[in-house]
């Protein structure tokens, strides 16, 4: 959260001729709740039982970029429906940066705690091998979006020549 994975994941999709999805998006619609009101009424497990099923579906699909949420890739089940069809990225970002970009939003159900950042280097401490699988990981603290943007679509690019 907080990394810039939907701003960039839509440039990304039309840098590629590709469509763009949000799996948070998905999920929302599919259950008829906010992400907040599902981890609310709910609970975490929960959530990420529907984003398993989701993974299956969205994992299917040709020509698409697909954001994910950043919890995806604690399920190696997930991991392996993603990398079948594709290639998993991770955008990452300082905790602070994480902070000050999620600061202002009510709708980030990870992080209304007492302590918002020590949550955040806590999840991303635990994630952090997790994320290791990704093919590529950018860190985009200091990066604007389009500098995201340019260094995912040669990655991809060049994953798609090395596979040809």
């Amino acid at each position: 959260m907080g990394t810039g994975k939907t701003a960039a994941g839509k440039k990304i999709a039309n840098a590629l001729d590709m469509k763009y999805i949000d799996m948070d998006e998905v999920i929302e619609k599919d259950v008829g709740k906010s992400i907040s009101r599902i981890f609310r009424d709910s609970g975490e497990e929960y959530f990420r039982e529907v984003e398993k099923k989701v993974v299956k579906c969205v994992a299917l699909l040709d020509g698409f970029v697909i954001s994910t949420g950043g919890g995806v890739v604690l399920k190696n089940e997930n991991m392996d429906e993603l990398e079948k069809n594709g290639t998993v990225i991770c955008l990452t970002a300082a905790p602070e940066v994480i902070l000050k970009r999620t600061r202002n939003t009510s709708y980030r159900p990870l992080l209304n705690v007492e302590d918002p950042e020590g949550k955040i280097r806590r999840l991303l401490e635990k994630r952090e091998s997790y994320y290791k699988r990704c093919s590529l990981m950018v860190d985009t603290s200091e990066k604007s979006v389009k500098e995201v943007v340019t260094e995912v679509v040669r990655h991809i690019k060049q994953a798609d020549e090395t596979e040809h």
